[in-house]
């Protein structure tokens, strides 16, 4: 298994950039699909991102696909996701989760491991 563990949110304002780490202990992290989840008060936890466990195939909402990049060092059993040019409604608890690879990378059902996640406000 692996233990998400995150970090980087923050207090920025609309434009601004951030990145957010995901330290992720345990065995064979190669084999695990790694995704970005958030959820916004009163709002449902959504997908964000993804990452295969090579990183050969990222996966994006598409609110997102043109300001955020997903990447991964498998070496150091870390995951990123670097957040550009940021609006309000991106205002949610960031949330790292890990594994294996099924039919819908972007559902939260497809993963077993979360992290507690970290808080990112964007004012205006």
């Amino acid at each position: 298994q692996v233990q998400p563990v995150e970090s980087g949110g923050g207090l920025v304002q609309a434009g601004d950039s951030l990145r957010l780490s995901c330290a992720a202990s345990g065995r064979s992290f190669i084999s695990y699909t790694m995704g970005w989840f958030r959820q916004a008060p009163g709002k449902e936890r959504e997908f964000v991102a993804a990452i295969s466990g090579t990183g050969r195939r990222t996966y994006y909402q598409d609110a997102v696909s043109d300001r955020f990049t997903i990447s991964r060092e498998n070496a150091k059993n870390m995951v990123y996701l670097q957040m550009n040019t940021l609006k309000p409604e991106d205002t949610a608890v960031y949330y790292c989760a890990g594994g294996r690879f099924g039919s819908s990378w972007s559902s939260v059902s497809e993963y077993d491991y979360w992290g507690q996640g970290t808080q990112v406000t964007v004012s205006s």
